[in-house]
């Protein structure tokens, strides 16, 4: 249980990475205006650009497969750790009854589940990042062309993020982030999952000796 709220912890807190992405800018979708800012009157909706990746069908399915995947390798890295915490007690609680041959071969044991489990935790963290900024940057990209059509269609001359700490949004005439949400479902449907998304996600590379 622990396992999969961390999996799910990382896989929503990378959708805090997609303002970094070219459409994570204060105006997702903003009409031609004079240089001075919008004209008087305009109607100016709020979307939250994280919510709305994160509430699509889609978002939801990629980011369970997701979790499916890259548990088996998270829980390799625990057994991994715990082995090398039971072999570290091992050298401290025989630190007066274990033989100096029998200390340096833990010791080395050690050295080398060490390397092993940075090589595997680097390995895994770098894997995950590319599973997750692929999920994002795909969703973020239809979003973005489902705001072009719906905003000039219903009036709105910008679309701001208000999921952006840098620009946040004061006032605007509506959200329409569960409408975004909504359109999008129906503009990209879901397929049932079959099989990994991604074949390395499941792949533990060869251990080093």
């Amino acid at each position: 249980m622990k396992t999969t709220r961390w999996l799910r912890a990382c896989v929503v807190s990378m959708l805090v990475g997609a303002m970094a992405l070219g459409w994570g800018t204060a105006a997702l979708w903003a009409q031609s205006k004079p240089a001075n800012g919008l004209e008087a009157g305009v109607k100016v909706a709020a979307i939250n650009m994280r919510a709305a990746i994160a509430n699509t069908a889609e978002g939801k399915q990629a980011a369970t497969q997701i979790e499916a995947e890259f548990l088996r390798r998270r829980k390799e890295l625990e057994d991994l750790n715990k082995k090398l915490n039971d072999l570290q007690q091992r050298l401290t609680a025989g630190a007066n009854t274990l033989s100096d041959e029998e200390k340096q071969r833990l010791t080395l044991e050690g050295q080398r589940l060490t390397r092993q489990l940075e090589r595997r935790q680097n390995e895994f963290q770098e894997d995950l990042n590319d599973a997750q900024s692929d999920m994002i940057s795909r969703i973020g990209r239809r979003m973005v062309e489902v705001l072009g059509k719906y905003a000039p269609g219903n009036g709105y001359g910008a679309v701001l993020d208000n999921s952006s700490q840098s620009t946040p949004v004061m006032y605007a005439s509506a959200d329409i982030t569960r409408e975004i949400v909504r359109l999008y479902d129906q503009t990209y449907p879901v397929k049932s999952a079959v099989g990994a998304v991604d074949g390395k996600a499941g792949t533990t590379k060869p251990s080093d000796r």
